[in-house]
């Protein structure tokens, strides 16, 4: 891994999509931008298992670049089912830092919840065998994604990062208490999400991420176009005054986070 550059922040983007053809096209100059903005590592996001090969591509040729592998709710009934077995045979390459994303999403895809859920079920269990975090999409779920992860974590603890988080307190709140993380998405940093920027104010700062989930979402001043890991730096800036902190303050705590949860990714660090 490339060092942030001088007088940079030392940032990760804990959530990407670089297999996206908006950002695929043009990736070489993705990552240097990245780097370019003090974002020294990223993780990919498989979507789709169908395309976890192209993803992991992108992973082994860019040593800036781990990713993470799994069936997204709005797809889980498109997909064939996941199975734990073969979820734990893809946990067994190096750059493989977490399982998902999984979760639940009852905005546009009410109708398949049962799939949904039956696929985070497996999810779920992937993350206790093999004790790499899992990664949750929830949307419009909050009650049922409270009910099924705390199910979970009964019967054995697994880490868990709330991509993207924008639900409401409740579910922050219990994703907090079982020993979750929540990730900052370009959302927060919208001038009509104060109630947002609220809750992750109350948060513990040793349980906070950043990411851009590129290419959706970007943060002003990039709002309404293709997002990409450099502007997470944007994000970082704009939360950064909640918790009374620098930027660069601000990237050293969620870096730490960071890589307290994704242990695979900050024992390559150190490695390199």
């Amino acid at each position: 891994m490339s060092p942030a550059l001088p007088d940079l922040p030392d940032l990760v983007d804990s959530h990407c999509h670089l297999d996206f053809p908006e950002l695929l096209a043009d990736l070489d100059g993705v990552i240097a931008r990245a780097e370019a903005a003090g974002v020294g590592r990223m993780v990919t996001i498989c979507t789709r298992l169908k395309h976890e090969p192209t993803v992991r591509a992108i992973a082994e040729a860019h040593p800036q670049v781990f990713y993470a592998a799994g069936t997204h709710p709005m797809s889980a009934a498109e997909e064939p089912l996941a199975t734990v077995e073969g979820l734990v045979a893809l946990a067994r390459h190096p750059r493989l830092v977490g399982i998902g994303e999984t979760g639940l999403d009852y905005h546009y895809t009410a109708d398949t919840k049962a799939i949904q859920q039956t696929s985070l079920r497996i999810h779920i269990q992937a993350a206790q065998e093999t004790g790499l975090p899992l990664i949750i999409h929830a949307r419009d779920a909050d009650d049922d994604m409270e009910a099924i992860l705390a199910e979970g974590m009964a019967r054995r603890p697994f880490g868990c990062v709330m991509h993207c988080f924008s639900s409401g307190r409740r579910l922050a709140e219990a994703a907090l208490e079982m020993g979750f993380y929540l990730s900052i998405s370009g959302i927060a940093a919208f001038p009509r999400s104060q109630d947002l920027r609220d809750i992750f104010a109350r948060a513990p700062m040793d349980r906070l991420l950043v990411e851009t989930d590129s290419p959706y979402l970007a943060p002003p001043p990039h709002r309404g176009r293709r997002n990409e890991p450099a502007y997470v730096a944007h994000t970082a800036r704009a939360m950064a005054p909640v918790f009374g902190l620098s930027l660069e303050a601000f990237a050293a705590r969620t870096t730490a986070n960071f890589d307290r949860l994704f242990t695979r990714a900050a024992r390559a660090r150190v490695a390199a």
